[in-house]
């Protein structure tokens, strides 16, 4: 048990880092305009925007799948028994916000007409990104014993 606790805790900083990164930059977030023609440079902190939440996402996963043995010595087979067990713990706020969540970290991989784009920012600095945010003070606040 002590293993899962370390890998746990590990984890946790990992994502609690990772959505620090996030809520700079939707504390920086100007609202997108899908009628404007952005230069590179223009672009560069939607971008990074996206990618920030992608990796949110991704190492939000890996904590929930270390926290999870920590928990219960064992690993789901399927995304959804993960997050049901999640859920289940306090550690999320909707299993399907999160399903919503990882197709949307799918989606942010390929490329959009402005006004997909604009739908992508609008999900990501709203619920989603709030639902990222609630998970980083709910993963600050876990105690692991290690003994």
């Amino acid at each position: 048990m002590e293993g899962y606790a370390v890998l746990a805790q590990s984890t946790r900083s990992k994502v609690v880092d990772a959505i620090g990164l996030l809520q700079a930059s939707l504390t920086a977030y100007q609202p997108f305009d899908p009628a404007k023609n952005y230069s590179p440079v223009e672009r560069e902190p939607y971008d990074a925007m996206c990618d920030r939440y992608v990796r949110a996402v991704e190492v939000a996963i890996k904590f929930f799948r270390s926290y999870e043995l920590y928990l219960y010595a064992e690993a789901s087979e399927t995304l959804r028994d993960l997050l049901n067990r999640m859920d289940k713990a306090g550690v999320i706020g909707s299993v399907s916000v999160w399903i919503e969540m990882r197709d949307l970290r799918n989606r942010v991989v390929h490329d959009y007409l402005p006004e997909q784009l604009k739908e992508l920012y609008d999900l990501i600095t709203g619920r989603l990104g709030q639902e990222l945010m609630s998970l980083g003070q709910k993963a600050s606040a876990l105690e692991f014993a290690t003994s």
